[in-house]
């Protein structure tokens, strides 16, 4: 669905023309975290009160939520001191439970990853994927989107 002259939304993530970026998830429902992205990309266009874009996208998503909700955060994680390969089977048993196609899968590159420790389980940062070992899988096409990925981290499953 076109929400924007530039900003396509579609079933598991958007496209946004002007910027050339491309956010897709797979695994559990990421929605929100691509809806606060989807703000914040559009809100020095239109301005707090009514970000067209964002509200065409919960739209079509049909989800509601309020942009008071919407709570950006620093990252608390710490890193992973030694990637054993424990951690690295954790990582692979968390992307094999991900319904994602085959050649997204692997494109995925834990070996070069940066892994780090969340309260509630491992994360993989690469630099066109973050895979949280909850069953998130965010793909995005410039590396500039993951420090937006990250800061809207806690808007996954409501956490």
């Amino acid at each position: 669905m076109l929400c924007e002259e530039k900003l396509e939304v579609f079933e598991n993530g958007f496209e946004d023309g002007k910027l050339k970026l491309r956010v897709e998830y797979y695994g559990k429902d990421a929605r929100r975290l691509l809806l606060a992205i989807i703000r914040e990309l559009y809100l020095p266009d239109y301005g707090p009160d009514y970000v067209y874009p964002f509200e065409c996208a919960k739209e079509f998503w049909g989800i509601y939520l309020d942009p008071s909700e919407i709570v950006a955060e620093e990252p608390n994680f710490s890193p992973v001191k030694f990637t054993n390969r424990s951690v690295l089977n954790r990582l692979e048993k968390a992307l094999e439970g991900i319904n994602a196609p085959e050649e997204i899968k692997e494109r995925i590159d834990l070996d070069k990853a940066e892994i780090v420790k969340l309260k509630k389980g491992l994360l993989a940062l690469g630099k066109d994927f973050l895979l949280d070992e909850r069953g998130y899988l965010v793909i995005f096409n410039k590396p500039s989107a993951r420090e937006l990925v990250l800061k809207y981290l806690g808007m996954l499953d409501g956490d």
